[in-house]
């Protein structure tokens, strides 16, 4: 066989193989988002923003691992009983649930993978992710208030 021919077909073998691999999302980088500093019980976390549809949804997958001190905040137009799953997310979170006024509604974990809604009692505007067993950490409990950062406060829909 001309050696022209195996370089195609070699060659062709990698595109095809590439393109199922990026189309499996293997490739794809996570998002970032702006972020925004909050004090959450007694430490400092460094939140990205999910404030759009195509924010919230996408929100943690696909990610490896986050720092200890960085989170995400989803922010919604209306206090509702907002729930989430962990399809495609990775890393084991805590999940705390705010109303409009800053007040803690509900915490509690999330597992990878998990396809089953975890939900708050009560209808809020805002969750927090963070990694698992940081609220716990940071001193955050069922009751405190949190200061909802101004550029984290609405939504842009």
């Amino acid at each position: 066989m001309p050696k022209y021919v195996l370089h195609s077909i070699l060659l062709t073998g990698i595109i095809v193989f590439f393109s199922f691999y990026k189309l499996s999302g293997c490739f794809n980088k996570a998002q970032r988002l702006p972020t925004v500093p909050m004090q959450i019980g007694e430490k400092q976390f460094n939140l990205e923003i999910a404030n759009t549809q195509g924010k919230r949804q996408t929100g943690l997958m696909r990610r490896d691992s986050m720092p200890a001190d960085h989170g995400m905040i989803f922010v919604f137009r209306n206090e509702d009983l907002h729930s989430f799953y962990m399809k495609n997310t990775r890393i084991p979170l805590d999940i705390i649930f705010v109303d409009a006024g800053g007040t803690i509604r509900s915490i509690q974990q999330m597992k990878p993978y998990a396809l089953k809604s975890v939900g708050p009692p009560v209808p809020v505007k805002y969750a927090i992710e963070l990694n698992e067993g940081a609220a716990a950490k940071a001193g955050a409990k069922v009751g405190d208030r949190l200061t909802i950062p101004k550029e984290a406060a609405d939504t842009k829909e």
